[in-house]
């Protein structure tokens, strides 16, 4: 059901009066190459001690990793799933993402009464009761905890990518689309870490969009 406040409910009738709630949120949904990843994040019935978490966009890069350390040591339960390029180009971006979600809700559950998740959607098989809220990562401080451990972990990894194909700059632009990036690209082509169902990608090798999908399949 909708709420006027913008959010899905899933089964909440269930979950009232729930005190352990995974926060779940991604990183990656928009970059040209590498993983989408997703963390859920279960902390303790009231405030946990965690202080300064907010949206992962808005702290510095030296902010989250020292508030990943912090949400490690304390949350309840915490989990990072990362889905690679394979299986987004084979699903669609969409759909891994929401596969992803669905993993890591399912890691933390035996912890967990209710799953809160940043944005519109929800993914199918949760374990438990959901919600979906908008602007979440701004909102909830389960969802901004595990926010910050998306993004932490995706910035690793990419910088791991750059150790493996320097010429893209993975350790600057993180995979998305910025003119260094398309101009890379244009030069060398995609390396097996980028997203061949993403049209830039599919323009770089000359493909349309059904040999692209006929690629990923």
């Amino acid at each position: 059901m909708r709420t006027p406040e913008g959010q899905l409910a899933l089964d909440l009738a269930v979950a009232r009066g729930a005190q352990r709630i995974a926060g779940v949120d991604e990183a990656g949904r928009g970059p040209l190459a590498g993983p989408v990843v997703v963390a859920a994040v279960v902390l303790g019935p009231g405030r946990t001690p965690i202080n300064g978490l907010g949206d992962s966009k808005q702290l510095s890069a030296e902010r989250r990793e020292a508030l990943y350390a912090r949400i490690v040591e304390r949350a309840l339960a915490w989990s990072v799933v990362f889905v690679e390029v394979e299986e987004i180009d084979r699903l669609n971006i969409f759909q891994a993402t929401m596969a992803g979600m669905q993993r890591a809700v399912s890691a933390v559950a035996h912890q967990t009464e209710l799953a809160r998740i940043d944005g519109n959607a929800l993914p199918r098989g949760l374990p438990c009761p959901a919600e979906a809220l908008i602007g979440g990562d701004g909102r909830d401080r389960a969802i901004m905890a595990a926010s910050i451990l998306a993004k932490v972990s995706r910035d690793r990894h990419m910088r791991e990518l750059h150790a493996q194909w320097p010429q893209y700059g993975f350790d600057e632009h993180k995979g998305y689309g910025t003119p260094a990036h398309l101009a890379a690209l244009a030069a060398h082509g995609p390396c097996p870490q980028h997203r061949r169902s993403f049209a830039p990608v599919r323009a770089a090798l000359g493909l349309g969009a059904a040999e692209a999908e006929a690629l990923g399949a």
